[in-house]
């Protein structure tokens, strides 16, 4: 019986640490440390770590990417004001944004909108270069999402999945 109360014990902390603080799953460990409109891009350097890409737009205002997870499962995009500001943040490998790809866009927009590929292979033959992102499907299904590229346009042909259980 007593050792019951210690298993309950301790799986009620695992369980606590795993959740904000409305007993939410934690999307990303530290993110509850943010705030929207009120944390500072030093904030979010100080809770996410460096980022592997800062991208400076004209206006001023900064977007910060961080690849997180195993084999980066999930992309973190921190959009930052000119004031310095943290104005919104999505985490950018979804099945959603996926559908947003279309045929014809360049490498650069892809790039800006997934995030650094996982890995880039030129099929000579085929005249086509594929980048990938590993995410997943449904919480806990690997999946890997490919986008296309003419070579000599280095823009979309067309995208697919695959498996990701085997990489």
């Amino acid at each position: 019986m007593r050792w019951m109360r210690y298993l309950a014990v301790i799986l009620a902390a695992v369980f606590t640490f795993g959740c904000d603080n409305q007993g939410r799953p934690v999307q990303e460990f530290g993110l509850d440390k943010l705030s929207k409109g009120v944390s500072s891009e030093g904030d979010v350097r100080m809770v996410m770590g460096k980022p592997d890409t800062v991208r400076e737009e004209e206006d001023g205002s900064r977007t910060l990417e961080y690849p997180k997870g195993p084999e980066g499962a999930r992309t973190w995009m921190f959009s930052i004001g000119k004031d310095g500001v943290l104005r919104d943040y999505k985490q950018v490998l979804t099945e959603e944004n996926f559908a947003r790809i279309k045929q014809g866009m360049t490498q650069d927009e892809i790039r800006w909108m997934l995030g650094k590929p996982r890995t880039v292979v030129q099929y000579k033959l085929k005249n086509e270069e594929v980048w990938d992102w590993k995410y997943m499907a449904d919480s806990t299904t690997p999946r890997l999402f490919n986008v296309h590229f003419d070579i000599g346009t280095r823009k979309v042909t067309r995208t697919s999945t695959s498996d990701a259980t085997n990489y």
